[in-house]
This record gives structure tokens, C-alpha cells and sequence, in this order.
């Protein structure tokens, strides 16, 4: 964690499985009067990994999160989720709206259906052949085929992170993946979900969701941009910013320009509810 105060960031990262190295740059939010937090989800890097494979559910990731801001004495929080994490991020705002200041839902969507089916619309894009090599090795099974990687890896550069070589953070969290979080709950790779998340959905009840959220989304973000639309439709009063040119890691490719968009929303949540406190006085 960085910074102090009563002003408290919790960052979600990616995966499931993933880590929050590549969250470590919004620790810099401490600069601008912010308490920021980043932990590593159980069974993820830094964090304990029980070979229980029934505990990759998401209550239980609800459960954690609601923990770690009690044990840490978060009060009343902003809650930034980046994809697995803005999934789970809707989830606690469902099961826990009154610890919420605001939600920041980066690269997400409210149903992991539409999420594969806007992966897919992706990978429509792809030359024939392409697809075609893709769907043999899949039917197969064939996920380490190195044909099967090389056309996969067209798809990480074009619609995962659009910067190359990676940027430092995304390069040392990818280096620690857990591969058992990840594939019980989401697949063999990015573009293939077979996992427990599969039926996951929350689309019927974004209307419940009632604290300021911002929305943000590469415009050739993995996670499609449609589903960013969806969640604005869904949540009330939300905002949807789409990031031109990027990928799913927008806030390490454009990071400067992420950050003045955070920073402005979350500055702005903050002066709303100091006006508002004090009318009621």
C-alpha cells in the first residue's frame, strides 16, 4: 500500500489468477491524497496457494475482498476492479454497497458470455487460415501447439496490450500467472473460456447498482468494447471512457491519460459527497 488518510483506493487485479504488479502504478495516487492498496488474491503470487480447487468461486472472492477492507480498516472505499477484477468488483458492489465511495470498472463486462462473444468477434478479424488453425488445435486440445501459440500471440498483440515490448509491470505480473486459478476458473488462454466464470451474470442487475462508476475500455480492448456500453446502460448515471488505440492494458499503455481520467472522476465523487455532508449539517 502507499499514502494515508481517509481517502482509501482498493485495487482488484486481473486474472483470476492474475497478480497486481500490473496495478503497482496507481500506487503514484498516493501523491494526490490517496491511501491505495493492492494485494494479490488467494492463490495468486504473494498470496497462499491451497491446492483446494473448489475455493476458485467467486463468493469466496467477494468474501476476501470484503475482508481485506475491514482487516485493513478501509472504511467507506474506492473500489477499482481491472478485467477479472472489475467482474469481481461488480459482484461486491452487489453484496456490499455501503463500503463504496465510487466503482472504477476497467476492461470489464457484466457477463462472461458476452465477454467470450465480443473475443470471438475479434477473432472473426483474423485471416481464415488463421482461425482455422485456431479451431483445429482447440478441438484438439492443442493449446501449446506452437502454430496454435504464434496465431494466439497475433491476438495478445492486437486486442491484450498494443505496446511492445510489454510495459515493465505487465511483463513481471504475466511472469507469475497461477495457472491453477486461472484455468478452473477462466480456460488455457485469454481467448478460450472453459472455466467456472463461464455462466457467470450480472447484466439483469446493473440497475441495482447505485454508487458513482466509471467505465473504462481500450477500443481494441480483448474484453469488447460493446460490453463496456452494456455496463453504461445498466448502471445508472455512469460514465464510459474509451481509450483510442489500446488494448486490454490500457492503463499501462496510455498510463499518463488513465490516470488524469481516474484522478478526475475520483476527485470529483469525493468533492460531490463533501458538499453533501455539509448541507446535512
Amino acid at each position: 500500500s502507499a499514502g494515508v488518510g481517509d481517502r482509501t483506493l482498493l485495487l482488484l487485479h486481473g486474472g483470476p489468477g492474475g497478480n497486481s504488479e500490473d496495478l503497482s502504478p496507481f500506487l503514484e495516487l498516493a501523491d494526490h491524497g490517496f491511501r491505495v492498496v493492492r494485494y494479490d488474491q488467494l492463490g495468486s503470487w504473494r498470496s497462499d496457494k491451497p491446492d483446494d480447487f473448489t475455493l476458485w468461486q467467486v463468493p469466496r472472492f467477494v468474501d476476501e475482498v470484503e475482508h481485506v477492507r475491514k482487516a485493513l480498516d478501509l472504511g467507506q472505499m474506492h473500489l477499482l476492479g481491472q478485467s477479472w477484477g472489475a467482474f469481481l468488483a461488480i459482484e461486491y458492489a452487489l453484496h456490499h454497497a455501503e463500503h463504496l465511495r465510487s466503482l472504477t470498472l476497467a476492461s470489464g463486462a457484466a457477463s462472461t458470455r458476452e465477454c467470450v462473444a465480443g473475443m470471438n468477434a475479434w477473432r472473426r478479424e483474423l485471416p481464415p487460415e488463421t482461425q482455422a488453425i485456431m479451431a483445429r488445435h482447440e478441438t484438439a486440445q492443442g493449446y501449446q501447439h506452437p502454430d496454435y501459440l504464434a496465431a494466439l500471440e497475433v491476438l495478445y498483440r492486437r486486442n491484450f496490450c498494443r505496446v511492445w515490448p510489454y510495459p515493465e509491470p505487465l511483463a513481471r505480473a504475466l511472469e507469475h500467472m497461477a495457472a491453477p486459478d486461472y484455468n478452473t476458473m477462466w480456460g488455457p488462454n485469454e481467448f478460450t473460456c472453459t472455466g467456472n466464470l463461464l455462466d457467470w451474470d450480472r447484466t439483469d442487475r446493473l440497475g441495482e447498482i447505485t454508487v458513482p462508476t466509471l467505465i473504462t475500455v481500450g477500443e481494441f480492448d480483448e474484453v469488447h468494447p460493446s460490453c463496456a456500453r452494456s455496463l453504461q446502460a445498466g448502471i445508472p448515471g455512469s460514465e464510459l471512457e474509451i481509450f483510442p488505440g489500446c488494448g486490454h492494458a490500457v492503463h499501462l499503455e496510455v498510463f499518463d491519460d488513465y490516470h488524469d481520467v481516474l484522478l478526475s472522476f475520483l476527485n470529483r465523487v469525493d468533492d460531490a459527497q463533501a458538499v453533501r455532508k455539509a448541507s446535512s449539517l
